[in-house]
């Protein structure tokens, strides 16, 4: 399983983005059950800022509610974050997480959490 995280930048404060992920896998994937955004900053453990599951439940950290959202296309295996009003403390790399389900090639289940990259998002003025 791999995920592909795309749209971070440099962008100023007050400024808006939106993250991509796209999984993929070698053989099929039958769904993903939980999907999410995480990040870290410089010195600073990696944290949640928002996730999805399967059935639309969300969940957002404190630090973002109101600002960013979080949006999933099941039938494209692709999240989203929008996020909107970015401040410099939103500065971090930032990867996507989502957990899949489905077969390999040689028929083989898999059910496997996996992270993508990372993209680099920047606030500056």
């Amino acid at each position: 399983v791999q995920l592909q995280a795309s749209g971070g930048g440099l962008v100023h404060p007050g400024g808006s983005l939106r993250l991509s992920c796209a999984a993929t896998a070698a053989g099929r994937i039958f769904r993903i059950d939980d999907m999410g955004w995480y990040r870290q900053a410089p010195g600073k453990l990696r944290e949640l800022v928002a996730d999805i599951n399967s059935g639309g439940t969300i969940n957002y950290a404190d630090s973002v509610k109101g600002r960013f959202s979080i949006s999933r296309d099941n039938a494209k295996h692709m999240v989203y974050l929008q996020m909107n009003s970015l401040r410099p403390e939103d500065t971090a790399v930032y990867y996507c997480n989502a957990n899949v389900v489905g077969e390999d090639y040689g028929g083989n289940y898999f059910a496997m959490r996996s992270w993508g990259q990372g993209t680099q998002v920047t606030v500056s003025s």
